[in-house]
């Protein structure tokens, strides 16, 4: 393989064209924003998203998705997770068929509880499909700072293929065959980070984020393994790997928009006061509706979508979880 086209330049996708020219590999990074394509190739940076990150002149950007996609031996889609539907929609006018896509994005789509494998199959069914997660912050993997991932993928020649072409020394990548499972860590833990948030937010202590981190892996696994995924998978990076980078660092939009909730702020205001996406307030209903839909008890991710998503009083929640009878663990 020797060029990648990246849609998406937020701060993963910029970070992940590092990655890929650090691989050797030619980039072609699509940005929905003029300002954000004149910086890439004027003055090689990204202030908008990844500020201070001095980007490889290599690195091309444009406006145009067919333009990333043309002459790509592989596509990452690094849109928001309610983005992709639309994206992928863009994609089937241009892309050649067997140029295989690998799916950035960690979230269930709000309107179907659609996992992102599941839109590519409806909207590109004819596109090898690939699922990259784990704990990454994009800064951390802009600046070539060692990081871990899963890349999930059902052809094990082609995941070979990928994980060759674009990983490096310091971004190792492990291969599974779990899509299933890569999909469900990378979702729920988000809605869950939200969570560990209030809790720091609400000065509750260590203990009780330990807690839900912990009793939250547990829900992820339900998930997991009733959707066909398997708990070996969620034990890994793609799994509790993420769920504790997440839970644990402001650098995460989840934990600290998390944080700021606990300190009493209304979620409209923070919202607006950011240029990024916290994809846990966008799949807190969807992920609660696929417990509901698989018969799956989720009572941290209920929790957090009430909050989020119905009005519920934050110390009334607490209090309702905290009053749960304790079972057997």
């Amino acid at each position: 393989m020797k060029r990648i086209g990246i849609i998406g330049a937020g701060a993963w996708g910029t970070a992940l064209s590092l990655v890929c020219r650090r691989a050797g590999l030619d980039v072609v990074l699509q940005a929905k924003e003029p300002e954000v394509v004149v910086a890439i190739n004027d003055e090689h940076e990204n202030p908008l998203y990844l500020p201070r990150v001095e980007l490889d002149p290599a690195i091309r950007a444009t406006a145009d998705i067919a333009e990333a996609a043309d002459g790509a031996d592989a596509l990452l889609l690094v849109a928001p997770a309610q983005f992709i539907r639309s994206v992928m929609g863009t994609l089937a006018e241009s892309l050649k068929p067997g140029i295989p896509i690998i799916i950035c994005a960690k979230g269930v789509e709000q309107k179907t509880s659609a996992l992102m494998s599941k839109i590519a199959a409806d909207v590109l069914p004819q596109t090898p499909v690939a699922i990259l997660s784990g704990p990454t912050f994009a800064a951390e993997v802009a600046r070539d700072l060692p990081t871990g991932v899963t890349l999930a993928i059902a052809d094990e020649a082609l995941g070979v293929q990928l994980s060759d072409a674009i990983g490096t020394p310091r971004f190792r990548i492990y291969r599974s065959n779990d899509l299933i499972g890569a999909q469900i860590g990378g979702a729920v833990k988000n809605v869950l980070a939200i969570g560990c948030g209030i809790i720091e937010g609400r000065d509750l202590g260590d203990n009780a984020r330990a807690a839900l981190i912990t009793r939250g892996l547990v829900e992820i696994v339900r998930l997991g393994e009733a959707m066909g995924g398997r708990a070996e998978t969620l034990m890994g990076l793609s799994g509790i790997g993420d769920l504790v980078l997440t839970c644990n660092a402001m650098q995460s939009r989840n934990f600290s928009l998390g944080v700021a909730l606990g300190q009493g702020q209304a979620l409209a205001d923070i919202q607006a006061a950011r240029n990024s996406v916290a994809e846990g307030v966008f799949s807190a209903a969807s992920v609660t509706e696929l417990a509901r839909r698989h018969d799956v008890d989720m009572p941290i991710c209920l929790s957090v979508n009430g909050v989020l998503n119905h009005f519920a009083d934050i110390d009334a929640t607490i209090e309702s979880l905290l009053s749960r009878p304790p079972g057997i663990e």
